[in-house]
């Protein structure tokens, strides 16, 4: 049996499962989950490739280690995403991890029918001619390892060639649809 209720914070609780209950495939509405997920900070990257027409990126707060041996990480993308085809197509990706103060260049990485790259987004080539982002916390230069059709969404997995951190810079995060900073 369902439940609702309020806990002593305000939280809503409506639809969690009582003790005991088995849960089942049933989805969880949309709303509520992206509800749900977005009290979950996570850190913010752009996700640059090399097309045949130009750079490519794309902002993303999906990303994660995923192997130490070997080095993997992984993000997931929309589908839909009119950047998808560039990135699946692309042998290698740049991983910009956006530092605190970035987030008017994470906000243009997720805009649609942009020049993503156009001034004043600061940037260079990098190795296999990726575009590495000036400012990043870092970057963690990948060689596409795995791509997995997961839901709506393709998992991404790059095997790590080279990184480089700014470890005096603070991470750019992403929580409750705004952005924000970590302080220690």
């Amino acid at each position: 049996m369902r439940t609702s209720a309020t806990t002593e914070a305000g939280t809503e609780r409506a639809g969690d499962p009582s003790p005991g209950e088995r849960l089942t495939a049933a989805p969880v509405a949309a709303e509520r989950f992206r509800r749900v997920l977005g009290g979950h900070a996570a850190g913010v990257v752009v996700v640059t490739a090399t097309a045949p027409h130009g750079p490519v990126g794309v902002t993303a707060t999906s990303f994660t280690s995923a192997s130490l041996d070997p080095p993997l990480v992984s993000f997931s993308i929309d589908a839909r995403s009119g950047t998808w085809p560039d990135i699946r197509d692309a042998p290698a990706f740049a991983v910009n991890l956006l530092a605190e103060g970035q987030d008017a260049l994470a906000a243009r990485f997720a805009a649609r029918g942009v020049d993503r790259f156009a001034g004043p987004v600061r940037w260079r080539t990098g190795p296999e001619g990726l575009p590495l982002l000036d400012g990043a916390a870092g970057h963690v230069l990948c060689l596409r390892h795995d791509l997995l059709a997961v839901g709506d969404h393709w998992l991404v997995v790059g095997r790590v060639a080279a990184a480089e951190a700014d470890t005096a810079a603070r991470p750019l995060l992403y929580h409750r649809g705004r952005y924000g900073r970590f302080t220690p």
